[in-house]
């Protein structure tokens, strides 16, 4: 069998021999080169030529491979921009669904806002009715005790003092109204003693009070209003009438979508839009009040703050965002004309208090919300000028000052006396209320209104037809006090204010007849005003003339 095999492997068989099909499969066969077959000549040519034939054949092969492959890399990146459109697809529908969320919402705000306005306008007049009938209960009480007393002085001053037994003293009404208006005075002057004020004059309080059963009515008024304030918005959702809640859907616009946030000028919608609701917490706001609540301390002030906190900005619009504008729109368009109507309507100018309370309030608003900046502001413009009128009207109306015989105001006790007293007292308080607006008010009208029309028309008049004593003094010296520092800082020659040239005239006039008396301390104090009010070289040329060269010091100051 082995040897049948080896002749197998060494012999070509012809065809139609039975060969072992298994061996012949699992052995391949060799070819046996035959010599007697002849090849085709072959010569460096052909050999090139089919070589370039093989190499063209792999290069059509390569560019169809790489026709192949942009092909597939083309498929690849068009199924990105697919997946991308159908993400932008799937968050178009979801921007599409904000933006028709917030339209709905706006129009159910605004829809709310315009059912309730008509409520807030009847409460806010009503509020600003009851304030303006106590100011004018006021008012005329003062006027009508002022007006008794002057005319029960003058009868008494017609009879050289003797007692009226016919005339407005028998009447039981005039005398109940003095002997009202006398207890409600000593009231007052125990009340500052048990407080320690001794640096107080009669005259200088406002003589304001109520009588029990108006405080009641006013106090019940009051609470009526603000109760039915509250019911406003009791009806409605927290997310349509509280003011972050509100401000927190734009918030969310302004963080997703700040392109057509700002494209919507929504900066220019909210102050119109918010004080509807603004205007609900202002009705029981009052600016004249003692310790009245700041701006800055309520709910929607701090709620707008925190809306335009540049941290809550987006980073492209932090140094110049329209959103900033939002709180001193608020206060131009809402506050300053509610203000304006206190001031036309309720401020007294001859209340301290009340004055201090607004000028404070103005101050704030002027130089904290850059509204100083902003000389076009009509409602500022609005506000100042409500206040120079009623300063105006003050003056007119509240100041009087009688003058009567000298021997009757010599006598410290007599009712001319003191009633002159009180009223030159409440003219220096008013004088010293005006001055208070010294920054907020032009520098000119100041003088006008405070110099020109209050002191030189009234006040002068009283100390010129006043005997030179330490009375006289401390009269000179309280008005000086009223005189901003800031007016004679500036002035650079040594002359004082025009306004102010015959009140240092009434200072040097006094000083020659106290100097003579050898009242020296009186003296040094008359000098030391004429110093304040920078009215140096009259102090000089006095001080010169007596030959006073411990006082030049003073002058030097």
């Amino acid at each position: 069998m082995w040897e049948e095999q080896q002749l197998k492997k060494a012999v070509r068989l012809p065809q139609g021999i039975n060969v072992d099909t298994s061996l012949h499969k699992s052995r391949p066969m060799k070819i046996k080169f035959d010599p007697s077959v002849s090849l085709p000549p072959v010569n460096l040519e052909i050999v090139k030529k089919r070589l370039n034939t093989r190499i063209t054949s792999l290069q059509d092969l390569h560019r169809a491979h790489q026709r192949e492959h942009e092909k597939y890399t083309h498929d690849v990146e068009s199924s990105k921009s697919t997946i991308q459109e159908l993400e932008r697809s799937s968050n178009a529908a979801l921007n599409y669904k904000f933006y028709r969320s917030m339209k709905t919402y706006m129009e159910s705000l605004i829809d709310c806002l315009n059912e309730k306005l008509l409520h807030i306008n009847e409460l806010e007049s009503a509020m600003q009715m009851l304030l303006q009938q106590q100011a004018v209960t006021r008012l005329k009480h003062r006027q009508e005790d002022l007006k008794n007393e002057s005319a029960y002085v003058q009868l008494l001053s017609r009879k050289n003092g003797k007692s009226a037994g016919d005339g407005l003293a028998d009447d039981e009404k005039t005398k109940q109204l003095l002997e009202k208006s006398e207890a409600r005075r000593t009231c007052r002057r125990q009340a500052r003693e048990s407080l320690g004020k001794s640096d107080h004059h009669e005259g200088m309080s406002s003589d304001d009070e109520l009588s029990a059963a108006e405080k009641t009515d006013f106090q019940k008024n009051k609470g009526d209003i603000l109760q039915e304030s509250k019911k406003i918005c009791e009806d409605v959702h927290a997310d349509f009438c509280n003011i972050r809640n509100i401000l927190l859907k734009f918030q969310q616009w302004r963080q997703k979508f700040p392109d057509t946030y700002y494209d919507a000028y929504i900066s220019l919608c909210l102050p119109k839009l918010l004080s509807p609701l603004i205007r609900i917490q202002l009705i029981g706001w009052n600016p004249l009040e003692q310790n009245f609540i700041g701006l800055n301390e309520m709910p929607w002030f701090r709620a707008i703050e925190e809306f335009t906190d540049a941290k809550n900005m987006p980073q492209s619009k932090r140094n110049d965002d329209p959103d900033q504008t939002i709180l001193p729109t608020i206060i131009e368009k809402t506050i300053l004309p509610k203000i304006t109507g206190f001031v036309e309507h309720v401020w007294d100018p001859l209340s301290t208090s009340q004055t201090v309370s607004l000028v404070q309030l103005c101050k704030n608003i002027f130089e904290e919300h850059s509204l100083s900046k902003n000389e076009s502001s009509k409602a500022k413009e609005d506000l100042v000028n409500s206040i120079v009128s009623r300063m105006k009207k003050s003056i007119e109306e509240d100041v009087f000052i009688p003058l009567y015989p000298k021997n009757a105001v010599e006598d410290r006790i007599s009712p001319q006396s003191k009633f002159q007293e009180r009223q030159f007292w409440s003219a220096v308080k008013l004088l010293s209320n005006i001055l208070l607006w010294d920054g907020i008010i032009l520098e000119g009208t100041l003088h006008e209104l405070g110099l020109g029309k209050l002191l030189n028309r009234y006040l002068l008049l009283i100390l010129l037809n006043a005997p030179p004593g330490p009375d006289n003094v401390e009269k000179c010296n309280k008005v000086v006090a009223c005189l901003p520092e800031r007016w004679f800082k500036e002035l650079k020659s040594g002359s004082t204010l025009p306004q102010l040239a015959n009140f240092s005239q009434h200072l040097l006039q006094s000083a020659h007849t106290l100097y003579k008396n050898n009242c020296s301390d009186e003296t040094r104090d008359l000098i030391l005003l004429l110093v304040k009010v920078n009215a140096l070289h009259v102090a000089e040329d006095f001080i010169e003339e007596y030959k006073l060269e411990h006082l030049k010091s003073i002058v030097g100051k």
